[in-house]
């Protein structure tokens, strides 16, 4: 594609990131795009989760009661805006990204000025946290409304909303730099997104695994998200709440890191 910004023969795409100001003018040329959609956006970030937490929550809830001391509607909520948050900022950093660099060419008109291709990944795992922020808020206000969130410690949730969005863009941008087609994109949604949602703790504890599974599911990052938020909406302070964070940010900081190399290969190398 676009060729320059060249430190040396091989050397730009092994370098690590260092992304400036021009991340905040890609962050906020994807609002303004998502402004004139915003309707459509948050329905589909907005409609799954919501229909879990009424069919399951409503339905399944009155059936199982209570799960670690609360209600299962509770805990159930707590897993939904964990798993929304991941699977907005995952969306966007696999879709939104390909087709911005693929079919649109967006990036190569990004690339003519002075923005780099370390401010576009940067713009847009940024963008990538705010679409999971925004997700998540509005699946907090439902489940609010309907009586799931015990505490307004829920309240504490909104930076990790934004926190877990950034440690599923590096990912989802990493998947995007190495895809040849959309069609690509269903191995990383089959063999780890599903994996993953199911069971990382959404809808059952993760103390009820075989202890081997239990053992790989804590170092997936969304049993930490979920280890943090699911506290916080049924009032009870969240247990290695710094351990917790140090993955999520490890996540968010390799991912940065990763995607960077190799979209920088992609599109300049």
């Amino acid at each position: 594609m676009v060729r320059g910004r060249i430190d040396g023969a091989g050397l730009t795409s092994r370098r690590l990131p260092r992304p400036g100001r021009g991340a905040f003018a890609v962050w906020r040329r994807n609002f303004l795009v998502w402004r004139k959609l915003w309707g459509t956006s948050l329905l589909f970030n907005f409609g799954e989760p919501f229909l879990y937490l009424l069919g399951l929550g409503f339905g399944l809830g009155r059936f199982i009661g209570e799960i670690d001391g609360m209600r299962y509607f509770t805990f159930l909520a707590s897993g939904l805006l964990a798993s929304s948050a991941m699977l907005a900022a995952t969306y966007e950093g696999m879709y939104s990204v390909f087709t911005r660099m693929v079919p649109q060419q967006t990036y190569e008109g990004m690339l003519a000025t002075p923005l780099d291709v370390d401010d576009i990944v940067a713009g847009e795992m940024l963008w990538c946290a705010t679409k999971s922020f925004m997700g998540s808020v509005a699946i907090l206000v439902v489940a609010s409304a309907l009586g799931a969130v015990q505490s307004p410690a829920a309240l504490l949730c909104l930076p990790i909303f934004v926190l877990v969005g950034l440690a599923f863009a590096g990912p989802a941008i990493v998947v995007s730099a190495v895809s040849p087609s959309y069609d690509f994109f269903s191995y990383y949604q089959t063999l780890v997104l599903t994996p993953m949602f199911i069971f990382s703790g959404v809808f059952y504890p993760v103390s009820t695994l075989p202890q081997w599974l239990r053992a790989l599911v804590q170092a997936l990052p969304l049993s930490h998200a979920i280890a943090m938020v699911r506290p916080l909406v049924s009032g009870a302070p969240p247990s290695g709440a710094a351990v917790h964070l140090t993955v999520l940010v490890l996540y968010a900081g390799f991912g940065l890191a990763l995607a960077t190399m190799l979209l920088r290969r992609r599109l300049i190398d």
